[in-house]
């Protein structure tokens, strides 16, 4: 199987076809989806370009190929860093930080 590769630009215009900016979830890019599909789908009817829903399906695909590849950092220290309360947590969880003063 022969890897498509995409460009930058290429996942940049996926990105403004949908309307999201450079920092999307994977919930976002699909219910953005959803909404667009319902709306340019030409059973619908609601679409004058029929080309629209073409562009939005290959946009999908270029963000979804892009996220399904993307590998995600479980680290202890990415957790932090996405949850920085919870080192504290840790950190001091059961403590008694005053003990009788």
């Amino acid at each position: 199987m022969v890897e498509k590769r995409i460009s930058y630009a290429d996942l940049l215009a996926a990105l403004e076809e949908f309307g999201l900016s450079q920092r999307a979830s994977l919930r976002q890019i699909r219910e953005r989806h959803r909404e667009l599909v319902r709306r340019y789908h030409p059973d619908c009817g609601q679409g004058d370009d029929p080309e629209r829903i073409v562009r939005i399906n290959a946009a999908y695909a270029i963000l979804n190929d892009y996220v399904s590849q993307y590998q995600f950092d479980f680290s202890r220290q990415a957790f932090y860093d996405r949850y920085p309360e919870e080192r504290l947590r840790e950190q001091f969880y059961g403590e008694n930080l005053w003990q009788g003063k």
